[in-house]
């Protein structure tokens, strides 16, 4: 990890800092539940509209089309190109089932 600091005070680093977002994801194939991380000034859009091949997820639950769990992971990467939809999940949205 590098720090730099410039003639004013403020400091520069290779850390992004990111809060994580709960969201329920649709790809092709099934439903996963977990979080997306998020820029502290951006929106979970944002984090989907970036040019990289895959989302960080974590604490990840796969359920099958009937709602059924088929896996959990701590981290799972998915493919952009397999994401339908996206519903973040919180105060102001909804609330996911558990």
């Amino acid at each position: 990890m590098s720090l730099e600091f410039d003639a004013k005070g403020k400091y520069f680093t290779d850390i992004i800092s990111k809060s994580a977002v709960a969201a329920i994801i649709q790809t092709t194939m099934h439903r996963i539940e977990g979080s997306v991380h998020v820029r502290l000034s951006g929106r979970l859009k944002d984090e989907l509209d970036l040019d990289e091949a895959f989302v960080a997820v974590t604490n990840a639950r796969v359920l099958s089309n009937d709602g059924s769990l088929l896996y959990e992971a701590d981290f799972m990467s998915i493919s952009r190109a397999q994401i339908i939809w996206v519903i973040p999940i919180g105060d102001n949205n909804i609330q996911g089932e558990k």
